[in-house]
């Protein structure tokens, strides 16, 4: 059985919708303050992997383990009350449009109720996580009223509003422009070096990898500057998938260097 101090362990993973395997024999592990940057062509299953990490895609075969229990064996019950100790930024964001985003950010603490937050605290912890990533002027407002990156910033303080211990990113700059791609990372790398959370993120653009393989978010300046000791205590792993399936685990450096024609390919991909 994995230690309660392992966030996220799939072993021997299959997902099957009818015909198609979506993941095939997937095994990862993710342990307290890894960094993962998934990485593959679309259709890869770097979506239904994380959709599978949180249990809302059931494996046809093998185990998924959040914090040492088998998602398999616990209730709907019991797998809301796991996934509370989880944040999720969906692509393109995931707000509710009728919603302002004052009420998008607190939604999982008033519907979360293993988190316990007070009413009386609800506020004050949607107007930090606002803060958190620099909007906290737009409490009044709604979705439609912010653009694409402002929205996907306003996701990511909805999906860390309940102080997480693993985060969960699925192609968070997609669609965005270069300066505004690295604003979300940067908010990212700062989630995890504040807080210390363990990260998972899919993703198409490789430089969002290098830059959480090699910054670090210092908050006394509140800027990223080049960890020490070439990154290696960001403890960053990037994957390759490929029909399914892991085809390559390893650092940067081991990456830059593949000569497998599939893998290599993403390592060169920095204007997507």
């Amino acid at each position: 059985m994995p230690s309660v101090d392992t966030p996220l362990r799939l072993n021997n993973v299959t997902v099957r919708f009818g015909p198609v395997t979506a993941l095939d024999k997937v095994n990862l592990v993710l342990e307290r303050g890894d960094t993962v940057i998934l990485l593959g062509a679309a259709g890869s299953g770097k979506t239904v992997l994380l959709k599978t990490a949180l249990a809302l895609i059931p494996p046809d075969e093998g185990d998924v383990f959040l914090f040492g229990q088998a998602t398999r064996r616990l209730k709907e019950s019991e797998l809301y009350d796991l996934r509370s100790r989880i944040g999720i930024l969906f692509q393109e964001g995931g707000l509710f449009d009728s919603m302002t985003i004052e009420e998008n950010v607190g939604y999982p603490l008033l519907n979360q109720k293993s988190l316990l937050c007070p009413l009386d605290e609800v506020q004050a912890r949607v107007e930090e996580a606002l803060k958190f990533v620099e909007l906290g002027h737009t409490l009044a407002k709604v979705p439609s009223e912010l653009s694409g990156g402002m929205r996907r910033r306003v996701g990511i303080a909805r999906a860390v509003v309940t102080r997480p211990e693993l985060v969960l990113y699925d192609s968070p700059t997609a669609g965005l422009d270069p300066i505004t791609a690295n604003t979300i990372v940067t908010l990212i790398a700062k989630e995890r070096d504040t807080r210390g959370t363990t990260t998972a993120i899919a993703t198409h653009r490789y430089q969002d990898g290098q830059i959480l393989a090699n910054y670090r978010y210092n908050a006394n300046t509140g800027r990223l500057e080049a960890a020490a000791n070439g990154g290696d205590d960001l403890r960053t792993r990037f994957i390759v998938m490929n029909e399914g399936r892991i085809v390559f685990e390893g650092s940067q450096d081991e990456l830059e260097a593949s000569t497998d024609s599939y893998v290599s390919k993403f390592a060169r991909r920095l204007t997507e």
